[in-house]
């Protein structure tokens, strides 16, 4: 049973500099732009909203937002790695009535909303601590019940996210390696 209510927060600040360029401008296979993919996984994987942090590339990425409930914010010290992406979504959505987030990564081209849905249908409640795994790797996207933003919060930083926090935390493994690899995308083919 997933979170009532459920946001989706979708990272994508980072300048990409292994990539040549920010990811969210990055274009898949299918032509749309990883952005607009990471955003549409969110929503149609049962996120009731979806909250983006830009960054590096945030006057380019805003025309790029589909429309629907779809907000952003742009986390001013996103140079400081992935934990300044995290606290500045955790801060966008506090004032929400969320009771959990969906944080997933602009770089998982192909993490769609079969993942999304499987880890949002495998806990609920604001106590929540999830995280899809991928052949029994951990990854993303990460389920954060509301009882934990805190905590995150407090535990996040430079690169590392919420790693530190969810290692001595319980955290419900959810199986996705048949769905996806769940593999980020850190240089071009």
């Amino acid at each position: 049973m997933r979170p009532q209510p459920l946001r989706g927060l979708l990272l994508a600040a980072g300048a990409g500099s292994r990539m040549g360029g920010p990811k969210a401008l990055v274009t898949g296979e299918d032509g749309a732009p990883w952005l607009v993919h990471g955003v549409s996984a969110l929503l149609d994987g049962g996120c009731d909203a979806v909250t983006v942090v830009l960054g590096a590339s945030a006057q380019e990425a805003v025309p790029l937002l589909p429309a629907g409930p779809v907000t952003h914010v742009v986390a001013a010290d996103w140079a400081d790695g992935l934990s300044a992406s995290l606290r500045a979504g955790l801060a966008a959505v506090a004032g929400s009535d969320a009771a959990a987030v969906m944080v997933s990564l602009v770089d998982l081209p192909d993490v769609g909303a079969e993942v999304v849905r499987r880890v949002a249908a495998a806990a609920a409640g604001p106590e929540t601590l999830a995280r899809a795994t991928y052949d029994g790797r951990p990854g993303h996207p990460v389920l954060l019940g509301r009882d934990h933003w805190r905590g995150v919060l407090d535990e996040a930083g430079g690169d590392a996210g919420a790693r530190g926090y969810l290692a001595v935390h319980e955290v419900l493994a959810v199986e996705c390696g048949d769905l996806a690899t769940g593999r980020d995308v850190d240089r071009r083919p």
